[in-house]
């Protein structure tokens, strides 16, 4: 018997709220609750993906549930779930552990204000949500409390903020386009906003857009408003730098992908979409530069974020079936890679007591359980096959190829051979050493810190050698939705 979709969404939803009250009143065992509706939310998601193929309002409208929505919902469950079976074994290492059951109750309040927002109907709504992973996630950043890592803290949120006016103001400024058409007082969701678009004055439609694209590319991580990322990704934890990367990043360009969407609609040409890629190209670029001259291990992973959402806008940017198809897989297959990595650079961080590189060697020694995963992921990461992130930024460069950028294409691929080259040969570092080198005296993760990663190495090798067809169908879909032509 087939479920109505609200229940779906209410076990999506009200999962992580009972883990935020579980943490906050009862405490113990707040990491295994957290885990618990992690679980819960992963199920939810796959369960929701069939069921979201017609685009559905619900909650007195509150809700939109559609194909592009529910991808990004089950990216953000993946990492949840993942980062959540880290965070128990990194967190033993914590020395205050009486701060446990706060750290979870914002965890799990971080993955709820990602999952709102993803589901919101409603523009301002959407904008709230985001801001709400503002206000959450800069405790998660501070959390360890350390001089560097509430410096981050405070840039992040500044920044990030400062961002957010300007997609505030794009918002209000397509309400006011929108009020030529329909009058001053109506709801402006994401059907009526593709609806009236082609009726609302040009001018206030691109400077929406443009508006929008800025403010919540400041939250996607795209250069050059991608300042905050690198410290923020590279002072907090490891299980909340997953987060980050892997599932709030995706977030943000679901606005961006929506807006555009409704420009496309209303046929204002390619500019938006050259805006989008030269933005694209400009974060390749700037990850590949950074990536190359890196000293810090999770700031080299910071960047190759930068590098991956400037990738992914790419695919948006190209567009058609193949780009947004390409960018799509890239959503996923970046949400489990920079998971994996995370996880094994907070493994490694733990083990050496360091987070600069050239104190990190012989990590297969250093690591036994985790250090052949750990490089795979790396080589993975780099768009290397047979791993998923080599399909998609395929897809992505054929797109390119298809869609007169032949000249951006060709850049990109340039671009994605430095970064492989410059980030192996970090890990090329990192793993020499012979046997008559002492070991690091840090601790070692326990079967929770290796577990993720290995399911996330799966995930990637499965990803990789087979495409599934149903997502090719769920892609077209998506495409159709979004108004590209084949």
């Amino acid at each position: 018997m087939k479920m109505p979709i609200d229940w779906y969404l209410a076990v999506l939803l009200l999962a992580p709220v009972a883990a935020i009250f579980w943490a906050l009143l009862v405490r113990r065992a707040s990491a295994w609750v957290n885990l618990l509706a992690a679980v819960a939310v992963m199920i939810a998601s796959l369960l929701l993906l069939p069921q979201s193929g017609t685009p559905q309002i619900t909650a007195d409208g509150f809700l939109y549930v559609d194909r592009l929505g529910a991808w990004v919902v089950l990216c953000i469950a993946v990492v949840y779930l993942l980062a959540s079976l880290h965070a128990v074994d990194y967190l033993r290492h914590d020395p205050e552990q009486k701060r446990k059951p706060m750290f979870y109750a914002l965890f799990a309040g971080f993955a709820l204000a990602m999952l709102v927002a993803s589901l919101a109907n409603d523009l301002g709504v959407y904008w709230i949500g985001i801001e709400m992973t503002t206000l959450v996630s800069t405790f998660l950043v501070g959390y360890e409390r350390q001089v560097e890592s509430l410096e981050a803290a405070w840039k992040y949120i500044i920044i990030v903020s400062a961002g957010l006016s300007l997609a505030l103001l794009g918002t209000v400024i397509l309400y006011w386009g929108g009020s030529f058409v329909l009058g001053p007082t109506y709801t402006l969701n994401w059907l009526t906003l593709q609806a009236i678009a082609a009726k609302m004055p040009a001018s206030l439609l691109r400077l929406g857009f443009f508006l929008a694209l800025i403010g919540y590319g400041v939250k996607a991580g795209l250069a050059p408003m991608h300042t905050w990322l690198p410290d923020a990704h590279s002072e907090g934890p490891a299980p909340v730098s997953a987060m980050l990367s892997g599932a709030l990043l995706n977030t943000a360009m679901l606005g961006i992908v929506r807006i555009l969407a409704a420009t496309d609609i209303a046929g204002q040409g390619t500019w938006p979409h050259r805006v989008l890629i030269g933005l694209g190209l400009l974060s390749v670029f700037v990850g590949a530069m950074f990536i190359v001259r890196q000293r810090g291990i999770k700031r080299l992973m910071a960047y190759s974020s930068v590098e991956h959402m400037g990738i992914i806008a790419l695919g948006f940017g190209f567009g058609g079936p193949l780009g947004i198809a390409g960018a799509l897989y890239h959503m996923l297959n970046h949400s489990l890679n920079k998971s994996l990595m995370f996880f094994g650079a907070g493994n490694a961080i733990h083990r050496f007591r360091t987070h600069q590189m050239k104190s990190m060697r012989n990590m297969v020694r250093a690591l036994p359980r985790s250090a052949w995963i750990w490089l795979a992921g790396a080589i993975a990461i780099t768009g290397a096959p047979p791993f998923g992130l080599f399909r998609s930024e395929l897809a992505i460069l054929r797109a390119g190829w298809h869609n007169n950028t032949l000249i951006v294409a060709v850049l990109l691929l340039v671009l994605l051979i430095v970064i492989f080259i410059g980030f192996l040969n970090h890990f090329r570092a990192m793993y020499a050493g012979g046997p008559e080198e002492p070991l690091p005296d840090g601790p070692a993760p326990g079967w929770l810190g290796v577990l993720p990663m290995l399911l996330a190495l799966f995930g990637l090798l499965v990803l990789g050698l087979w495409w599934p067809p149903v997502l090719q169908t769920w892609f077209a879909g998506i495409a159709h939705s979004l108004g590209a032509t084949p």
